[in-house]
């Protein structure tokens, strides 16, 4: 069996988690296992309907009241005791801010180890070799896991798409988990500025780099945005001359996204940038210099002046909505 974790806030799914049922369905098929979901709440979840409409063995809904608000502790005490209760193979997760936090302590208390921020992986003779990004994705490792079950898996954000999750019907059961002791006491949610973006969720997104020469420009790139409906993003040069805000900044040091598509005006592709958009669907790049890496990776390319291309793309782009 695999256990793919759901992560939620107030029974509100985080997307990212339809990624790793995504992961553990794919997985399931090459090993011949089957795949359960496990939803950490202090009460009948009503999320636990949502992801039952997948192709899952059954919905676990681990309850205790302690859960209501995550905390490491008691996130760790529940899956410890779910593991020991079904006994998987696997416990796939995404690479999220919540599971590098408890995820590493629940492993150590079953002296495993967590193989995190993976790319991909390849199955042969029924084991897995799993890949990640070292040294700011300049190179990739390729590792193997030993010894007994359970393994622990983190898939990065954009490593598979959500919307590939083949649908079902499963069953859900709800089970009252063990949670101890809870050493700390959560404040109120951190509440991100209202001018932030989560360009995780975004569907398309245009990334301006130095290309486009001047603050005054960016106007260029939000008309190509507009056109399109899609979110604005920089590269970190951008992001440093205070351009644009920080939580626009895609990168190894910004947001990991994986949009349907991605335009990047005026960015050369330097590898820091490049392992922040590369799992796009589809990558767009406008560039004068025709040996800029960012053409390495691109499925459409326009060697040329973005000033005169955009605009001619956001004229198109407007006779074809008329």
């Amino acid at each position: 069996m695999i256990l793919v974790f759901i992560e939620h806030k107030n029974c509100v799914l985080n997307k990212v988690s339809l990624e790793a049922i995504a992961a553990a369905q794919s997985i399931a098929k090459d090993l011949g296992l089957k795949v359960s979901a496990v939803i950490p709440c202090d009460k009948d979840c009503a999320l636990a309907e949502t992801i039952a409409q997948y192709n899952l063995e059954k919905v676990i809904v681990a309850k205790n009241p302690k859960l209501g608000i995550y905390t490491p502790d008691a996130y760790a005490d529940a899956w410890e005791d779910v593991i020991k209760r079904e006994n998987p193979q696997y416990v796939v997760m995404a690479h999220t801010y919540q599971v590098r936090d408890f995820a590493p302590k629940v492993a150590a208390r079953l002296g495993k180890e967590v193989v995190g921020d993976c790319i991909r992986y390849t199955a042969d003779g029924g084991k897995l070799t799993l890949t990640r990004r070292i040294f700011l994705g300049k190179l990739d490792a390729d590792v193997t896991v030993g010894g007994d079950a359970p393994y622990f898996v983190t898939f990065q954000s954009g490593a598979f798409r959500g919307d590939n999750s083949e649908k079902g019907t499963a069953n859900v059961e709800s089970i009252d988990v063990n949670v101890g002791d809870i050493r700390m006491e959560a404040e109120e949610p951190f509440q991100e500025a209202k001018a932030s973006v989560d360009l995780t969720k975004s569907e398309i997104i245009v990334a301006v780099g130095r290309g486009i020469k001047s603050q005054e420009n960016l106007a260029v790139a939000q008309s190509l945005a507009d056109a399109l409906g899609a979110d604005l993003a920089a590269s970190r040069p951008i992001c440093d001359a205070e351009w644009l805000p920080i939580d626009r900044q895609i990168g190894s040091s910004g947001q990991t996204v994986a949009p349907k598509v991605y335009i990047a005006l005026g960015i050369s592709g330097a590898i820091q940038h490049i392992v922040g958009m590369k799992n796009a669907g589809t990558i767009v790049a406008i560039n004068k210099d025709a040996e800029a890496p960012i053409f390495d990776i691109a499925d459409y390319g326009i060697v040329g002046d973005l000033f005169e291309a955009v605009p001619t793309l956001v004229e198109e782009i407007k006779k074809a909505k008329a």
